[in-house]
């Protein structure tokens, strides 16, 4: 255990409940072990690839516990209000004299271990966070630099003789269970190193055919010279927003992109993961639950020349841009290491305005202590407390512009080029607003601007969703949607818009619930010809925006529906689903007019219902910011199942005809085999669920003795209804247990929805589009 030089007394640990959860109080380190409370550390391993070796240290003869044995390449106890990830990098740095940047760790898993030695004066119940760097080719033992109070000698040996002497329970090493928890190190050495070409390229062949590729085109015959020209600036601006949205996914996102690509042409298996890679954005799969289809092993290469004490004719330290196999939370949000826990307590000590800004959409949070961790050789003592000078706090809050400067820099200069250009005063007044907001991190002005656009080509670009913030659902990515608006389709839909208030005020909830500030939403169809950013995985067929609340209670939102995206989705996904799994009865009434209309319903009713809402004890809040994770998927669900409400309601009115009334029904159990196969862990794909078993269970929809379903229309409304209620109230109150019991109990896989996902797999049906953009591409070129 490395000696702090630092600590002048004793290193003080926090002391953790039996589930790893921190009590509050830390004790020192001696009294830990004496009391046998639980409590954290660090384990970090290097392993070579080239030679399948791990690196082990022995320990120093003065240790405490296990001295003279063996064991991990490096390891330490977390001090309290240390963070996980630099106690790593700081005992790689003390004991062997490595010094590498963050990018270098992967978090593999968490291991308990829990004994009692030296005659039961040390007990150990420790909670390590298990990570693994790896290095192309072993590190020469002459560049480690090791702390003789720690380490007495370092060794590479074979990973499999290594479990070998493990499971002989060797006395020269000191003892893992390698049957148990522990032994997952060496499974995933052997999966990534012993899987076979062959079956690896077969496993993705079966996951790209799950996405049809579709041409998408738009007709550019009625724009403007001076807006084909801005075309080419917007299309580049757009493209802006893939960099920084893969930045957002992940710190060392960036980097494997970059491998991938360069190296795609090397095999036909590098060809695929490239292909697949270009959908989901990351190495993880938007529809196999965020299961990694790449691991660190096909991640980037990187050197470097100083990481270790120099080595004549060695160029120096070689090693793979790791990446967790889990999907983080926090995206790269948040620190990889910060807990919910953390961050309220951090939150709690704010004033009001900064814990707006720590909640906000448009900025991220970091660690003081992390401060040049990104770069390994400007990471030291000196530099982490300057950093900290003048903060009781680890944790602190980075704007947008700062954090992504030199992108949004060149986004807001091509953006200003463009509105320079364009022949549209309200296009005009959109760019040049959104150049400033880019640069300003106030989007207010050009959010207004973007709702009020009336021009044939049509522009969505910035931050806006929140659904990569799968831990608090705060934190907004960028994005972009390029389109040509179809005017005859746009002047079509001002009923739906024009009609919000009189949706709000009959929503089947409470009349105190129910806002007076209600406005007309605009709605703009158009068809979509490049879209960039957070556009990974299932495509999107509308959007409603903004989300940010103060705008919605001020304004109101507007829509925008991807006319030749929903085209697409009926004819290669909704009507094949409808054909294999509806009742030859009902199959007639599944119809494009009833998909997207209710698509136009689930749009607008985004824009009613609780946004900002008063709490229990008279608070002001929102209901994002109550619900959490947890807002996503239950918006989702509330627009879907409240839009077939609305439906309903204006047939009632006579404002939409009567023929919408069984096939909108049909159409939309045929929907929910197409959402529900996008993932539980997907806000669409969770929300579906929920309603679909909400809608079984009531007898709404019917499994028959044949595998097919319909429709019981006696029975549907009522079901609408009361979901739409249940919804509505939980969001009104704020009430996130209330939520969580909810999704709990019909976010999953049930056995009607096994049975027709399974019908789907057996004829291939696909999952989803993977666009083509003809017109984008040839000006990328």
């Amino acid at each position: 255990m490395a000696q702090e030089a630092h600590h002048l007394q004793e290193e003080h640990l926090d002391v953790l409940t039996e589930s790893g959860v921190k009590t509050g109080i830390s004790k020192p380190r001696g009294d830990i072990h004496r009391d046998g409370d639980y409590h954290r550390a660090v384990h970090v391993w290097i392993f070579a690839e080239n030679t399948q070796e791990l690196l082990l240290q022995r320990r120093a003869d003065c240790k405490d516990s296990w001295p003279g044995l063996w064991d991990i390449s490096s390891a330490g106890h977390i001090s309290a209000g240390d963070s996980s990830l630099v106690t790593a990098w700081r005992e790689l740095q003390e004991e062997l004299g490595v010094i590498l940047p963050k990018d270098a760790f992967e978090m593999i898993f968490i291991f308990l271990q829990d004994c009692v030695i030296n005659d039961g004066k040390f007990i150990n119940k420790e909670f390590n966070d298990v990570y693994l760097v790896t290095t192309l080719d072993p590190i020469p033992l002459e560049a480690f630099t090791l702390q003789e109070t720690e380490v007495s000698a370092v060794k590479y040996i074979s990973y499999e003789e290594y479990r070998s002497v493990l499971a002989k329970e060797d006395p020269e090493y000191v003892p893992y269970d390698v049957n148990g928890q522990y032994g997952e190190l060496f499974h995933i050495i052997e999966r990534r190193y012993k899987e076979s070409t062959v079956a690896r390229s077969l496993a993705l062949q079966k996951q790209l055919r799950r996405y049809a590729p579709v041409s998408l085109d738009a007709e550019l015959t009625g724009l403007t010279d001076a807006d084909r020209e801005a075309l080419v600036l917007l299309v580049n601006a757009a493209k802006v927003m893939d960099t920084i949205f893969d930045l957002q996914v992940w710190y060392s996102n960036p980097a494997l992109r970059d491998w991938l690509k360069e190296h795609a042409d090397a095999s036909e298996l590098d060809k695929l993961k490239w292909m697949y890679y270009v959908i989901n954005k990351s190495p993880w799969s938007c529809l196999d639950e965020n299961e990694a289809f790449l691991t660190t092993a096909n991640s980037a290469i990187k050197l470097l020349p100083e990481a270790t004490r120099r080595v004549s004719h060695w160029k120096g330290l070689e090693y793979r841009a790791a990446f967790p196999m889990l999907k983080p939370p926090g995206a790269n949000f948040y620190p990889p290491d910060m807990d919910k826990r953390e961050f309220e307590l951090w939150k709690s000590s704010l004033t009001a305005d900064q814990q707006q800004d720590a909640t906000g959409f448009f900025n991220i949070i970091k660690r003081h202590s992390e401060f040049g961790l990104e770069s390994s050789l400007s990471y030291d003592t000196a530099n982490i407390t300057q950093h900290l000078v003048g903060s009781t706090h680890d944790l602190y809050i980075v704007p947008f512009p700062q954090e992504y400067k030199p992108y949004l820099k060149k986004a807001s200069e091509l953006l200003q080029k463009a509105g320079d250009i364009t022949s549209s005063s309200s296009l005009k007044r959109l760019l040049h607003g959104k150049a400033n907001a880019l640069c300003s991190n106030d989007y207010y002005e050009s959010d207004i601007a973007w709702m009020e656009l009336d021009s044939k080509l049509d522009v969505t670009i910035g931050p806006y969703e929140t659904y990569e913030d799968t831990l608090f659902g705060y934190k907004a990515t960028f994005e972009a949607f390029i389109g040509v608006r179809d005017d005859k389709a746009t002047a079509q839909l001002k009923l739906f818009g024009d009609n919000l208030k009189i949706l709000e005020q009959n929503l089947p909830m409470e009349s105190v619930y129910k806002s007076e500030d209600v406005t007309a939403a605009p709605i703009r169809v158009i068809h979509l010809l490049y879209n960039a950013g957070d556009v990974k995985g299932p495509q999107t067929i509308a959007f409603n925006l903004p989300n940010d609340e103060r705008i919605v209670k001020d304004r109101g939102t507007s829509m925008v529906m991807l006319k030749n995206v929903s085209e697409a989705k009926f004819k290669h996904i909704l009507q094949p689903i409808a054909d294999v799994c509806i009742t030859k009865e009902q199959q007639g009434l599944v119809d494009f007019e009833s998909f997207f209309t209710h698509t136009i319903c689930h749009e607008c009713c985004h824009g009613i219902g609780p946004h900002t809402i008063t709490l229990p004890n008279g608070e002001k809040s929102t209901v994002r910011l109550e619900l959490q994770e947890l807002h996503s998927a239950l918006e989702e669900a509330k627009a879907d199942i409240v839009g077939l409400w609305a439906l309903r309601f204006l047939i009632h009115q006579d404002w939409l005809p009567k023929s919408l009334l069984k096939s909108m029904y049909v159409s939309f159990l045929a929907g929910c085999f197409r959402s529900v196969r996008f993932g539980l862990q997907e806000a669409h794909g969770k929300g579906q669920a929920l309603q679909f078993n909400w809608l079984y269970v009531k007898g709404a929809f019917i499994l028959h003795p044949n595998e097919t379903f319909s429709v019981d229309f006696s029975k549907v409304e009522d079901a609408v209804e009361s979901l739409s209620r249940e919804i509505l109230t939980i969001q009104a109150k704020g009430d996130k247990e209330a939520a969580d019991v909810l999704l709990q109990k019909y976010s999953k896989m049930t056995q009607p929805l096994k049975i027709a996902l399974q019908k789907l797999e057996d004829i291939q049906v696909p999952v989803d589009i993977a666009p083509i953009f003809p017109i984008a591409n040839k000006i990328l070129e």
